[in-house]
């Protein structure tokens, strides 16, 4: 087996997988075992993957027998071998979950592929070496969010769902013509050839317009402000392991598209660009924390948490601080898992009460314990109470930001922990404690089956937080390339 395509296999082994779940659409029992099994062996591969690169470096394959910057180029670093195995182990946990909480019309109707297509698409724009072939993987990704976001039919998905759409093509051809602009200017699509060609074209001007219109086309998918209205109401409507999945990934690659366009192209005039960044950021997390704040909704509440950890992270990233960097990826793969464990908690409470407005919920402490301490200690996480694992990234986050002088900035992440906290112990407050309200008789083994991999993710995001010791050196690798582009470069264009 050629380790140099060791890259590809979480990008290959979804999508055949999802090819041969096609033949099985009546057999539910024989989807499961297949998406289970293709989950397993890419989640492998890619842990394998973040071995090699820290062994041996940066590693890159270019399709056909086109050297770079001529041929497509598969490039994975550090940051793209982490994400791509944090989105492969949360898939994992979400199917596994979603055989108890998904009906079987939708399993029927080309759900787990539907999955397995949409993993394929973001590993792709994860490890993608050329800005056109990201466009083509956002693509490929979308599909499948479309099939999902409408699976099922249901009045309010199929309503939300062309918003979604809609925001989606408009986004999508603004990305197109951004392409065109900047191979314009630099006549490669490349990206480590872009980093060099734009040092050589010096037209500044131009290229922090270009940096602007990147800015809005990724703003859109990772719903930065003031970008980010369509989010709540398009997540809000598709079953929960859906919810989850958008939650944790989606918004998750438009900020890594962010980060990695504005640490390798837009460093001409990084007082213009990256301040541009960092104001949109610390607006993000203020509409997020007032969205968190205002609603009852329980999933509206946690949705309105993905917003403030997207302008958490690129407050972190439009830094260019070696600590803010470090602090950045280290809350953003943290943000992906504990969202991930949240929405699946908070799918078992609107499960076992029928309702996901907080005023209906009370004193489900005593019928349902467990449920309500994992949450507690996911809420604690999402918080950032240390020894967990949102603590560190902030902590190195605002220290950053203290180092760089941006001691506003600073406080408002400080105090945006203070509202994120605030915004999750309500939903414990109001669900667990106080009179026990009337709920639904439900199947306590469903629930025990729910509980199962909701319960294996908050103990994986604990133990991020714990072993933050053993994943420093990973996080450093990480930020290194992003702070030193010549290291990309070289290993793409193998100078």
């Amino acid at each position: 087996m050629n380790m140099t395509n060791l890259l590809l296999f979480p990008i290959l082994i979804p999508f055949l997988f999802a090819i041969l779940l096609l033949f099985f659409k009546e057999s539910v029992l024989m989807q499961r075992i297949l998406v289970m099994t293709g989950l397993f062996f890419s989640t492998v591969s890619a842990l394998y993957l973040v071995f090699v690169v820290k062994e041996d470096g940066i590693q890159t394959v270019t399709l056909g027998s086109w050297p770079a910057p001529f041929g497509i180029t598969m490039v994975s670093d550090m940051l793209s071998a982490l994400l791509v195995t944090t989105t492969l182990i949360i898939t994992f946990f979400v199917v596994l979950y979603s055989f108890y909480a998904i009906d079987e019309g939708r399993e029927k109707n080309f759900y787990y592929p539907a999955i397995l297509f949409m993993i394929t698409g973001i590993n792709g724009a994860f490890t993608t070496g050329d800005i056109f072939n990201m466009f083509v993987f956002f693509e490929v990704f979308l599909m499948a969010s479309y099939v999902l976001s409408v699976l099922g039919g249901e009045k309010k998905q199929l309503r939300e769902s062309i918003k979604y759409m809609l925001v989606n093509v408009v986004s999508s051809a603004v990305f197109v013509i951004t392409v065109a602009y900047l191979y314009s200017i630099v006549g490669t699509l490349n990206m480590a050839d872009i980093s060099v060609r734009i040092q050589e074209v010096n037209q500044p001007g131009i290229i922090s317009v270009i940096a602007i219109l990147f800015l809005i086309v990724f703003g859109i998918k990772g719903a930065i402000f003031p970008l980010y209205f369509w989010l709540p109401s398009s997540y809000a409507a598709p079953p929960i392991p859906v919810l989850t999945l958008f939650g944790a990934l989606l918004t998750k690659v438009g900020v890594y598209a962010i980060t990695r366009t504005y640490t390798l192209f837009f460093l001409q005039d990084i007082s213009f660009t990256h301040m541009w960044l960092m104001g949109l950021s610390l607006l993000t997390v203020v509409v997020g924390i007032i969205g968190a704040l205002a609603y009852f909704d329980v999933k509206q509440i946690i949705i309105y948490n993905i917003i403030i950890a997207v302008g958490v992270i690129l407050f972190g990233v439009s830094l260019m601080d070696g600590t803010a960097m470090e602090g950045s990826i280290y809350y953003l793969i943290h943000d992906m898992l504990i969202k991930a464990a949240l929405f699946l908690l908070i799918g078992i409470l609107i499960y076992v009460t029928g309702t996901s407005n907080l005023r209906e919920m009370g004193g489900l402490m005593k019928q349902y314990p467990a449920l309500g301490w994992t949450y507690l200690i996911a809420a604690f996480g999402l918080a950032g109470i240390p020894p967990l694992s949102g603590f560190i990234g902030k902590f190195l986050i605002v220290k950053g930001a203290f180092q760089a002088g941006h001691w506003i900035g600073a406080i408002a992440i400080l105090l945006s922990s203070l509202a994120v906290l605030l915004s999750v112990i309500r939903i414990f407050i109001y669900a667990f404690w106080g009179e026990p309200k009337p709920t639904p008789e439900r199947s306590k083994t469903r629930y025990n089956r729910m509980m199962i991999p909701a319960v294996l993710l908050v103990t994986l995001t604990v133990l991020y937080g714990v072993g933050t010791e053993a994943l420093v050196p990973y996080m450093s690798d990480a930020a290194d390339v992003l702070l030193d582009p010549s290291a990309y470069v070289n290993a793409v264009l193998k100078e």
